[in-house]
């Protein structure tokens, strides 16, 4: 009978993670074996929930799932395959031989049995032909490659910062050794899977200057490899958030600057907040308009290298915004209407 995970839980199918996680503990505190002693139904319906939850509760493993069904580890390996041997490696497996794999679990469901048995189609016999008999890999065959998206403030992306990743995967199992047998007895660890769920933390360094789409790799600490094969590696793909006061473009920085309309008439001197907290003061040539951006040199972003290292720095473009006062003094005003008289035969 085909596994349904959904069911298993008693969830539906758009059901969101919370939804599982309630799921799943209230079934395990059901089900659990030393809650049922010597119920085996219990202890098969157990397993069954643990089978779902550690599917359903992996948004990876899940979108396989709710793509091939049942057979998405199937699945799995058979895209390893082709990643791995894509180039025309051992087996002669070439990108010129494809097929849609949904097309190969159709024919398995028509032809009535599981890929271990039966008649029909069988998943084993096409991986078998790729990796050699049994549907098992040749070689070592290298693990996947993970990737994390995290959020970093600009101030962050200026000065560089760190994040902690937690990470939960699957491990060859140490009781084991990843075959789910002791002594011809099903492992009592993994029951049976070879595989173990662990729970590790993965401190990060997000080099100064990153911005939307950088992607930071941390070598050998992606997914278990097969059979022996090294570990795939993490990628963490790093977005910059909004700031209310610069607006970026590449390596330079904007920023709005109110100038009063005297020192944007006559020329004078403001001050400058820029990304590194500091304030300067920045000259404002006679005549400025509003809009006009005034260029400070080297006070942008920190800019990378391929090497992910800062080798220089941007430039920061104060853009001007002259300031009109809200009130003026009798004296200020007498001023004004001078300057009105005085222009009035200036032409435009």
């Amino acid at each position: 009978m085909a596994k349904d995970y959904y069911s298993a839980l008693g969830v539906k199918k758009d059901a969101s993670q919370k939804e599982i996680k309630a799921a799943f503990r209230k079934l395990a505190r059901k089900c659990h074996p030393d809650v049922n002693p010597n119920d085996k139904s219990a202890e098969e319906r157990f397993k069954a929930i643990n089978q779902a939850h550690d599917v359903l509760s992996d948004p990876e493993k899940r979108a396989k799932y709710d793509r091939y069904g049942e057979n998405w580890e199937q699945a799995e390996a058979f895209e390893k395959a082709r990643a791995a041997q894509g180039n025309g490696g051992p087996g002669g497996y070439s990108e010129s031989f494809t097929f849609d794999i949904n097309d190969l679990l159709r024919q398995q469901q028509r032809g009535g049995r599981s890929a271990s048995g039966g008649g029909g189609f069988d998943f084993s016999d096409l991986l078998g032909g790729i990796f050699g008999g049994g549907g098992r890999p040749r070689g070592p065959m290298r693990g996947q490659n993970v990737e994390y998206t995290t959020e970093v403030s600009l101030e962050e992306a200026y000065h560089g910062t760190t994040r902690v990743l937690h990470l939960q995967g699957e491990e060859p199992c140490p009781t084991c050794g990843g075959s789910g047998e002791i002594a011809g007895a099903t492992c009592h660890n993994c029951q049976g899977t070879g595989v173990v769920v662990s729970a590790r933390k993965l401190e990060v360094r997000i080099p100064a200057g990153a911005h939307d789409g950088t992607r930071v790799r941390i070598a050998g600490e992606g997914s278990s490899g097969i059979g022996g094969g090294p570990r795939g590696d993490v990628y963490v793909v790093v977005k910059v958030r909004p700031h209310a006061r610069f607006e970026r473009k590449g390596d330079d920085l904007i920023e709005e600057v109110a100038v009063p309309v005297e020192d944007a008439v006559l020329g004078g001197e403001v001050h400058v907040q820029t990304i590194a907290g500091k304030r300067i003061a920045m000259k404002v040539p006679p005549l400025t308009q509003s809009g006009r951006q005034i260029k400070l040199k080297g006070l942008g972003m920190p800019v990378l290298d391929g090497k992910s290292k800062a080798t220089g720095h941007g430039d920061l473009y104060a853009k001007v915004r002259v300031v009109i006062p809200e009130q003026i003094s009798d004296r200020e005003r007498e001023l004004f209407e001078q300057l009105r008289e005085a222009r009035s035969g200036v032409k435009a």
